[in-house]
């Protein structure tokens, strides 16, 4: 055990006393030491059962014969954070958890990490960890919200308050309903409840095979979450005896496996970040184009929120992640888990409860997987689109573009009636340096679908979407604006060509128009020079490469 550094031997008495003043018996001091790393939080709705998630992983470490030390890392709301200078922090922030666990392991020589998350960034910042780390790892999502309720029908977050907002501003909502939205969208504990950020990461995470089955759609208030925490505390002691450490499951085919499985559920763009770095951290290579490879031959197959019908309770009522594995038996590949059992033998004792909810392979809601990667002379880097949330007739568009600087500019010309069918709005110096911190545009987004824009208008950015965006929203546009792209040099009225199913991105300027706007293009002065985010934007690579730092 890697613990025994900081409690044998005549040399580590000190150590000892230290660790004797926490209140550890010496009855365990010869048990593996556990990291229990929460995120608990008051200020984020799927972090805030936490507290009681704690007890239950607790209990379990014991159970299983370890002894857990609890420590705590920070953690962002999206939903919080957007539209305002506070989303410039919650990618940055996925960097600052990842070596926050590093420091406090490493310190304290840890033998183990159960590891206690839900939201956007917390999850692949202690994924990233886990990997970077390579002690056995074990992660415990906190679990999805359930629905909204408000005369008779279910509601979620983005549809009816983000977009709630475009709606209000079109007159299509008294300020009445806008009033008891806001109070009924959200009821409880929970990552909000479609196929968002947070969701997508829960299920990426059990499809890795680096959480047990069934936690990544299990109910934040449910009993069913209480004793997977449980299960999981009871688990990490094992994994530590026989040495299962994270980069022996995170390997190229967990990766693999894990994007079909993004791919089959139409999940978020953010994952084109997020997995990428986390195989970073795994010491695995994963380019962008592995995604748009697997996506030809993934069909997507769940019809989810924002873009489809269903809510997360729906999918785990119907069979959650072993069964959406089941449908892809014959594509993923035989991999070993967390929970001691193969990926195919999750599979084949899975059933699916409801054939609508997660359809057969030859009935999907359509024949590729819900992201697409285009390239062209206006992204020679890559950019992505959620395709599965764009309808077939936006499939294909050409537009006139609208050019702002900043997303606030953006959104006072949607909401300002300026932004008209046949736009494509641009949206650039919001990438990872240029922000910094890459912010999502869920509100330009909401907005343009509020005000009945999103099958008329659309919208590409250096930027990235949140879980929540549907519609023509192209993101990650690489290399971004900041460093001299060709999005730094878009003028208004250039003609945009986007073609999703020939995966292309053109602006449609002549090449020697192009060289010569690039050549006389000046590097703006960066919107942030002091702090964390200045340092950030000094040491972040492009969104093609996960924007890691380096």
């Amino acid at each position: 055990m890697r613990s025994k550094t900081i409690k044998e031997g005549i040399e580590r008495l000190p150590h000892r006393a230290l660790l004797y003043a926490t209140g550890i018996p010496r009855s365990e001091m010869d048990k593996p030491f556990i990291g229990v790393v929460t995120s608990f939080t008051d200020l984020i709705p799927g972090h805030i059962g936490m507290r009681d998630l704690e007890r239950f992983i607790e209990k379990g470490v014991h159970t299983g014969g370890g002894y857990p030390f609890f420590f705590g890392v920070p953690g962002i709301c999206d939903g919080i954070a957007m539209g305002h200078g506070g989303m410039h922090y919650s990618l940055a922030s996925r960097e600052l958890i990842a070596d926050m666990i590093e420091s406090v392991a490493e310190a304290h020589r840890l033998d183990g990490l159960v590891l206690l998350t839900n939201c956007d960034k917390i999850t692949p910042g202690m994924l990233m960890a886990a990997g970077r780390l390579n002690i056995p790892s074990i992660v415990v999502t906190a679990g999805p919200m359930m629905s909204g309720r408000f005369k008779g029908r279910r509601l979620n977050l983005t549809s009816d308050t983000f977009e709630a907002v475009g709606k209000f501003k079109k007159g299509l909502i008294s300020s009445g309903e806008l009033a008891e939205l806001e109070m009924c969208a959200c009821p409880g504990a929970g990552s909000c409840q479609g196929m968002y950020t947070a969701n997508t990461m829960a299920c990426v995470t059990e499809a890795l095979g680096m959480s047990i089955p069934g936690c990544a759609t299990a109910l934040a208030v449910s009993s069913k979450k209480r004793r997977i925490a449980f299960e999981s505390g009871s688990l990490i002691a094992r994994l530590v005896r026989k040495n299962v450490t994270p980069r022996k499951i995170m390997n190229l085919k967990a990766f693999e496996n894990a994007i079909m499985v993004d791919l089959a559920l139409g999940g978020s763009t953010n994952t084109v970040l997020h997995i990428p770095a986390i195989a970073h951290d795994a010491g695995i290579d994963l380019p962008l184009e592995v995604f748009d490879r697997l996506a030809v031959k993934t069909p997507h197959i769940t019809d989810m929120l924002p873009g489809g019908k269903n809510y997360l309770e729906d999918l785990d009522n119907a069979g959650g992640i072993p069964a959406v594995l089941k449908r892809l038996r014959g594509q993923i590949r035989d991999n070993i888990t967390v929970s001691g059992k193969t990926v195919f033998s999750i599979a084949d004792a899975a059933e699916v409860y409801d054939e609508e909810v997660i359809r057969p392979l030859n009935k999907p809601h359509h024949k590729q997987g819900g992201i697409a990667i285009l390239k062209g002379n206006l992204a020679p880097g890559g950019a992505v689109v959620k395709q599965s949330a764009v309808t077939k007739n936006m499939m294909k568009i050409e537009g006139t573009a609208i050019v702002f600087d900043a997303e606030e500019d953006a959104m006072k010309a949607i909401l300002g009636g300026r932004v008209r069918p046949g736009h494509v709005v641009v949206i650039r110096y919001e990438g990872p340096k240029g922000g910094p911190g890459m912010r999502e545009m869920l509100s330009p987004t909401s907005a343009i679908a509020g005000m009945g824009l999103s099958e008329s208008v659309a919208l590409i950015t250096d930027g990235r979407f949140s879980g929540g965006t549907r519609g023509p929203c192209i993101g990650h546009v690489s290399p971004e604006a900041m460093e001299g792209g060709p999005l730094a040099i878009v003028r208004n009225g250039d003609i945009i060509k986007v073609d999703i199913p020939g995966r292309r991105l053109e602006l449609v300027v002549p090449k020697d128009e192009i060289s010569r706007r690039l050549r006389a293009w000046k590097k703006p002065a960066p919107k942030i020079t002091k702090g964390y985010l200045a340092r950030y934007a000094r040491s972040v690579s492009s969104a093609g490469e996960g924007a890691v730092m380096k």
